[in-house]
């Protein structure tokens, strides 16, 4: 299940439970792209709330649409306690333009705090 939400108008947050699945990163891209409408460059904060499964076609897809938009990424909070989806943060930064930083599930509140930030 993936739940969105705004912390401003140009910060867009994904809390992902349950499958991680093709139909998860369409709903995300969809998401995204209606707030670069509306914007140049946004922030994204993303929560892995309780992710059961992952699907590595739908891993690429995310990966290759977040480099594909690199320009358009000013802040990106990757929040988890899986070390490997962190790794792919990292991976996905060298692509990109962004200022992206890994916090534990613990850190969440300093991730909101961190994206919030201008």
């Amino acid at each position: 299940m993936l739940s969105d939400f705004s912390f401003s108008d140009t910060t867009v947050g994904f809390l992902i439970e349950g499958n991680f699945n093709s139909e998860t990163v369409d709903t995300f891209i969809e998401k995204i792209k209606a707030k670069l409408e509306q914007f140049d460059k946004i922030n994204l904060y993303i929560e892995d709330t309780g992710i059961e499964t992952f699907s590595l076609p739908a891993v690429v897809k995310e990966v290759m649409f977040k480099i594909k938009h690199a320009d358009h990424f000013n802040k990106v909070a990757v929040v988890s306690d899986r070390k490997w989806i962190h790794s792919c943060g990292e991976i996905v930064s060298l692509f990109t333009n962004s200022n992206t930083k890994n916090f534990t599930s613990e850190e969440r509140m300093k991730a909101i705090a961190w994206i919030a930030e201008h």
